[in-house]
């Protein structure tokens, strides 16, 4: 009978010395690596990105998986496209079988998961809570206006004005604030575009090469393509 999904994140969060509250959150696809690791012991772990927030750093995360799973000859093909999405029906169905694959193959031996990570915070998407929305503190000065009584003490004046230009440097620090966030997610966007075109010829030249293995037969140029793909 499959685990549950508390089960298995008890099992994943006592194994690695993590704190997921989500499987979703297995689809960064550094938890798949250290599983695969505790179990090897010799996974490159220092090219996996533990708080990997992009899904370019998800698919970099699974290609050393998959090349370990090449090199273990672990007949099992990994559904990146899908996992890389951290939808739960995917990662729980994977993590299932990962379970199951641990269970046959580790040894009983130690394993330190914090010191083969070396040390790499491990938060990710769903366990980072979003920032709220800056606010302007218009709307507490009015409050506190209005607790005032209406009575304006000795100083008064001065402390208004004073209280006016830092009003007026909070709004222009907010303003340059809301363009560098805007000029930033333009630049992230253009980013993942461009490796997604990147996975895209990934994808391309692993259903040719697996075209070509079914036929006997083989593409050094394709090889090379492959062999230096994305993070390679």
């Amino acid at each position: 009978m499959a685990e549950s999904r508390s089960e298995l994140l008890a099992w994943l969060n006592d194994l690695l010395q993590l704190n997921y509250t989500k499987v979703e959150q297995c689809g960064t696809g550094a938890a798949y690596c250290q599983i695969i690791d505790s179990i090897y012991g010799d996974v490159p772990m220092i090219r996996v990105k533990m708080n990997a927030k992009h899904e370019y750093e998800f698919i970099a995360n699974f290609k050393v998986m998959q090349n370990i799973f090449k090199t273990k000859r672990i007949d099992k093909p990994i559904p990146v496209e899908r996992l890389v999405k951290c939808k739960m029906q995917d990662n729980l169905e994977f993590l299932q079988w990962l379970k199951r694959y641990w269970d046959s193959n580790f040894g009983g031996q130690p394993y330190d998961a914090v010191a083969r990570r070396r040390g790499q915070p491990t938060d990710t998407p769903a366990t980072i809570a979003p920032l709220a929305p800056a606010r302007g503190t218009g709307g507490l000065s009015a409050t506190g206006g209005a607790r005032s009584g209406g009575k304006t003490p000795v100083g008064g004046h001065r402390a208004g004005s004073a209280a006016a230009v830092h009003q007026e440097q909070v709004h222009n620090l907010q303003a340059q604030l809301k363009d560098m966030s805007s000029h930033l997610e333009g630049l992230e966007k253009e980013r993942d575009f461009y490796f997604a075109k990147l996975r895209d010829i990934e994808i391309l030249v692993q259903g040719q090469l697996e075209g070509l293995e079914a036929s006997g037969k083989d593409d050094e140029t394709l090889r090379e393509i492959q062999k230096n793909s994305l993070f390679d």
